[in-house]
């Protein structure tokens, strides 16, 4: 069995296709449900988020997961599957885990460093487990991602990466356009990163602050908490020609703004300069722009690069090499975890046998008293024992060779192991361990 990933995120799919798959998921129990009861898919979690709906399977086969996945999904939410196909993302055994750890640090999140990700792992966890669709391995996966994420926080500053972010591109478009204090601001988009940008220019003093969302009643939201304007996206332009800057993040896989709309714009601010921000990945202004009279765009191409020299540049790094860190330890496990079963159902064989002999000998020597009896079974343990030592001890020392896992199929082979012993041993219940609230 291995770990599969199959997503759809912010990144790779319009809002429109997120919303219809996360309405569609709706309750991800009855997804847990249908997904135990399919072949290939031994264990699954499903994280479901405003953001993102993924699915983390142990399976036995990665086209055959591949499929289940995607059939369930597309049946699930009424897209098609061709066109479903089209947004989704897929990873695979190290890189599975890879991205299930870099999403947990919040390295893979709209704003970079949010923590709000921890509480949403840790309850689709929960729902797995109260579901028994979690078993022994995503058991194992999903602590060491909440482990991952709390040391992330913990021990780097990637908390005010996304602050950083937002107040760097704010100082570069300060010095396109004067002060921000008592000026008019535009921000497109109404998440997280949008209401971080509308927070900070709240508190530098910006005058009316306009949101423009696709959905209107979401811009009305964040506004109201700005203490500002909703309008809808149908109305930009208008509101681009009255602001001196504009922040754009949105969700969009295309440009939201395009370069005929802001040259329209830009015409009827009589030669006002105007800064945009672009905080979409990817982006939502058109990058031909900036070669319009008095347009400045700082995007995030430009944002990461001067990052990079300063210290959040320093945590973000940071923080992505706890997260190599923690794949490697988590991987190491996993190869451990495929040859322990053998070794273990090995062991109790041999335990079997060994008490089958000495049951046998009893019945043959009735009389023999208790010293003897006793002294003859720690010489058979111990003969057994040091037979099996070199055995043993060899398959966990070739984990970490491509050729491990046949090891472990000969040691089968060999003594005439039951298939299904190892897999009994592997599936043995684990007491689960709670994590703490953040």
């Amino acid at each position: 069995m291995s770990v599969l990933v199959v997503g759809v995120s912010h990144r790779s799919a319009p809002v429109s296709l997120l919303e219809r798959i996360t309405v569609g998921v709706g309750d991800t129990s009855g997804v847990l449900q249908q997904l135990r009861t399919t072949g290939p898919v031994g264990e699954a979690v499903v994280l479901a988020t405003c953001n993102r709906v993924e699915v983390y399977a142990d399976t036995d086969g990665f086209h055959s997961g591949v499929d289940t996945v995607s059939d369930l999904l597309s049946r699930l939410s009424g897209v098609p599957l061709e066109e479903l196909s089209r947004h989704l993302y897929v990873h695979w055994e190290g890189q599975a885990v890879l991205h299930l750890f870099t999403v947990a640090a919040g390295l893979d999140s709209m704003v970079v460093g949010e923590s709000q990700i921890l509480g949403q792992l840790r309850r689709a966890y929960a729902n797995a487990r109260d579901g028994e669709s979690a078993g022994r391995v995503l058991h194992e996966l999903f602590q060491k991602a909440l482990r991952v994420g709390k040391r992330a926080h913990s021990e780097t500053g990637i908390d005010e990466a996304g602050q950083s972010l937002v107040s760097v591109g704010l100082e570069h478009a300060v010095e396109a356009v004067g002060p921000i204090e008592g000026r008019e601001v535009l921000v497109i988009g109404a998440g997280s990163m949008s209401a971080l940008a509308g927070a900070t220019l709240r508190r530098a003093g910006a005058g009316r602050i306009v949101v423009a969302n696709r959905t209107a009643d979401n811009a009305r939201r964040l506004a109201d908490s700005l203490d500002g304007v909703g309008i809808g996206l149908e109305d930009i332009e208008d509101a681009i020609a009255a602001a001196d800057v504009v922040v754009s993040s949105t969700g969009a896989t295309g440009i939201v703004v395009g370069a005929d709309l802001v040259e329209r714009a830009v015409k009827a601010r009589d030669g006002r300069p105007i800064a945009f921000l672009d905080l979409a990945l990817p982006r939502d202004i058109d990058p031909s722009v900036r070669e319009l009279d008095g347009v400045t765009l700082v995007d995030l191409a430009m944002l990461q690069e001067v990052l990079k020299s300063t210290e959040v540049g320093a945590d973000v790094e940071a923080a992505r090499g706890i997260v190599t860190g923690e794949v490697g330890s988590f991987l190491a496990w996993q190869k451990a975890s495929r040859v322990a079963p053998t070794v273990v159902a090995l062991r109790s064989r041999a335990d079997e046998v060994v008490a089958a002999e000495l049951g046998r000998l009893e019945g043959r020597l009735p009389d023999l008293d208790d010293r003897a009896r006793t002294e003859l079974e720690a010489t058979v343990r111990r003969v057994v024992d040091k037979l099996l030592h070199t055995p043993t001890v060899r398959v966990k020392e070739l984990t970490d060779a491509p050729e491990g896992l046949s090891y472990a199929e000969a040691l089968r082979e060999l003594f005439g192991l039951d298939r299904a012993a190892p897999a009994a041993v592997a599936l043995t219940p684990l007491t689960l361990e709670e994590e703490a609230d953040d």
